[in-house]
C-alpha cells in the first residue's frame, strides 16, 4: 500500500521489482475507472433496497392512516427522493471527486462544516449503520436453520461478524469483484420483490380487492402522523446518493451518472409501489400492523413451505447493502485523508489491487465494538436526522454555488425548484424531528457539536505534539513513506486483520 502521488507526478513508489523507487517514471498508483452504467445502477438499487420494504413497511401506513394514503405517501417519498438524486447527479457532474456530502459541503462551505460531517460519520453513523445492516443479515440467515424457534443472540452477533468480515475481505481485495458480487445481489433482491409482486397482483386481477375499498376514507386519516410517514418513506428511499462517493471511479461520469440514477431510482419506486399494493391483496391493514416481518407473513399467506426462502432473500439484500455501503463509504474516508482531514494511511491504495485497504478496513474494529459493546438502535436515533441535515446542506451548496461560481460546467443541470423543494424537505424532517423527539435529537446535536472542538485540535491548531503531527501525515511528506519507521508502527494495529483478509499480502506493507 502508498500514498496516492501527487497529481503530475507520474511517479510509481516501486519498481518493476517491488523495490523503492529509482527515479524512473512509473506509471501512477490510482483508483481506476471501473464502475459502468450497470455496475452504478447496482450501487444505488443494492443499497436503497435493504431489508425495510421486506420486513416492516408498516411504519408509513400506522402515520399515513390509511391504505391508499400509504400508496401516496410511497410515491410522493419517491418522488422527492428523485429530486434529490437528482441534484447530486448535477454535483456529480461539475465537482468530479468522490466523496459524496463530504466534497459537497467542502466544495461549498470550506472545510469547517465538511469536518463535522466526517468526524460525526467516522465515530457514530457510519459504523452503527453497518452493524444495524449486518444484524439484519445475521438474523435472517440463521432463521431458516433454527425454524420454528428463535435464533440465540449470540449466534446472531457470530454471523454478523462473519457477514462483516466478508464485506471487509471482498472491498479489499477487489473493485471488480466487489461490483460483480452486487450486481448479483442486485437481481437477487430485485428476484425477491418480483416474487412478491407477481402473485399479489396475480390476486388482485382474479378480483381479491376488498382490501383497497374505502382506501381514503378521511376519518382513518391522521394528518398530525403524515410528516412522521414522510419521514419513514425518505429513510426506505436513503441510498441513492451512494454512486457519488465514487465518482472518480465512474467511467464518463457525465452521462453515467444522471443516467443510472434515474434509472435506479425509477425501479426502486416501482419496486415499493407494487410491492406494496401485493402486500395489501394480501393482507388486510390490520394483520400487515400485526406484522413484523411483512414479506414472511406474505408469503406463508400465499406460498405455503415457500415462505422458508424468503429469510434467505432477506439475508442476500442485507449483505448488499453492506457491501454497496462499505464500497461507498471507504471512498469518502479515502478523500478526507486526501484533503488532509484524516491520517495520511487512509490515503494509500493497494499497489497491485488498487483497492484504498486501509480506507476500507477502519471501519472494522469500530463496528465490532459497537455490535458487541454498544446501543445500536439508540446511536442510530439520535443520529438518523443528522443524516437529512447534512444532504439538505449538500444541496443547499448547489443553490448555492450556482451564484457564487456561475462559470462552473455543469455538464447536466436540474430546474432550481428542484433542489430548493428537496432542501426544504429534508430541513422541514430535522426540525420535525426536534419536536417529536427533542431528548434524543438533543443528544444527536450534542454529540455532533463534539466535531468543532476536534476540528480545532486535530486540524486547525499548527503547533501539534510531534507523535499527532505523525499520526495525521503532516510530516510524512518529507521522507518517503516506505522507509518510514513510523508507517510500520502505525500499521501494526492492522496486521492481524490484513493478513488474514489477505494473506498475499507483500511484506513490504
Amino acid at each position: 500500500c502508498f500514498p496516492r502521488p501527487p497529481k503530475g507526478s507520474g511517479s510509481n513508489p516501486l519498481n518493476s521489482n517491488g523495490d523503492p523507487h529509482t527515479g524512473a517514471p512509473e506509471e501512477k498508483v490510482e483508483l481506476r475507472k471501473k464502475v459502468t452504467l450497470l455496475r452504478g445502477i447496482s450501487i444505488i438499487i443494492g443499497t436503497i433496497i435493504g431489508a425495510g420494504i421486506f420486513i416492516s413497511p408498516k411504519g408509513i401506513l400506522k402515520n399515513s392512516g390509511s391504505v391508499g394514503m400509504s400508496l401516496v405517501v410511497w410515491i410522493a417519498c419517491g418522488i422527492l427522493s428523485l429530486f434529490g438524486a437528482l441534484s447530486y447527479a448535477e454535483l456529480g457532474t461539475c465537482i468530479k471527486k468522490s466523496g459524496g456530502h463530504y466534497t459537497y459541503i467542502l466544495e461549498a462551505f470550506g472545510p469547517q462544516v465538511a469536518f463535522v460531517r466526517l468526524w460525526v460519520d467516522m465515530i457514530a453513523i457510519r459504523p452503527a449503520g453497518l452493524a444495524v445492516i449486518a444484524l439484519a443479515f445475521g438474523r435472517y440467515i440463521l432463521e431458516p436453520i433454527f425454524m420454528p424457534c428463535g435464533v440465540p443472540e449470540i449466534a446472531i452477533k457470530l454471523a454478523t461478524t462473519i457477514g462483516i468480515t466478508m464485506v471487509m475481505y471482498l472491498n479489499s481485495m477487489s473493485v471488480s469483484w466487489t461490483a460483480r458480487i452486487q450486481i448479483f445481489l442486485t437481481f437477487s433482491k430485485l428476484l425477491a420483490i418480483v416474487i412478491i409482486i407477481v402473485p399479489g397482483l396475480y390476486q388482485l386481477f382474479k378480483g381479491e380487492t376488498k382490501n383497497f375499498e374505502n382506501a381514503f376514507e378521511v376519518n382513518t386519516v391522521d394528518l398530525t402522523g403524515l410528516p412522521l410517514a414522510f419521514y419513514s418513506g425518505m429513510y426506505a428511499y436513503a441510498g441513492w446518493f451512494y454512486l457519488n462517493f465514487v465518482t472518480e471511479e465512474v467511467e464518463n461520469p457525465e452521462r453515467t451518472m444522471p443516467l443510472a440514477i434515474c434509472i435506479s431510482m425509477v425501479i426502486v419506486m416501482i419496486c415499493y409501489t407494487m410491492t406494496n399494493v401485493a402486500y395489501y391483496t394480501v393482507m388486510s391493514a390490520e394483520e400487515l400492523l400485526a406484522s413484523d416481518a411483512v414479506a414472511v407473513t406474505f408469503a406463508e399467506k400465499l406460498m405455503g413451505n415457500f415462505s422458508v426462502a424468503v429469510p434467505v432473500f432477506v439475508a442476500l439484500s442485507c449483505f448488499g447493502s453492506m457491501n454497496g455501503c462499505l464500497f461507498a463509504i471507504s471512498r469518502m474516508f479515502y478523500v478526507a485523508s486526501r484533503e488532509g482531514q484524516l491520517p495520511e494511511v487512509l490515503s494509500m491504495i493497494h499497489i497491485r489491487r488498487h483497492t484504498p485497504l486501509p480506507a476500507v478496513i477502519v471501519l472494522y474494529p469500530i463496528t465490532l465494538l459497537i455490535l458487541f459493546l454498544g446501543d445500536i438502535y439508540s446511536l442510530l436515533n439520535f443520529m438518523s436526522f443528522l443524516r437529512w441535515l447534512f444532504i439538505g446542506v449538500a444541496v443547499v451548496g448547489l443553490i448555492y454555488l450556482r451564484y457564487t461560481r456561475p462559470d462552473m460546467p455543469r455538464p447536466f443541470k436540474v430546474p432550481i425548484f428542484i433542489p430548493a423543494v428537496f432542501s426544504f424537505t429534508c430541513f422541514f424532517m430535522v426540525f420535525l424531528s426536534l419536536y417529536s423527539d427533542p431528548i434524543n435529537t438533543g443528544i444527536g446535536f450534542a454529540i455532533s457539536l463534539t466535531g468543532i472542538p476536534a476540528y480545532f485540535i486535530f486540524i486547525h491548531f499548527e503547533r501539534k505534539p510531534k507523535w499527532f503531527q505523525k499520526l495525521s501525515g503532516q510530516r510524512l511528506h518529507k521522507c518517503k513513506w516506505e522507509s518510514s519507521e513510523y508507517a510500520q508502527k502505525f500499521l501494526s494495529s492492522y496486521t492481524l486483520i490484513i493478513h488474514i483478509m489477505m494473506p498475499d499480502m507483500p511484506s513490504s506493507f
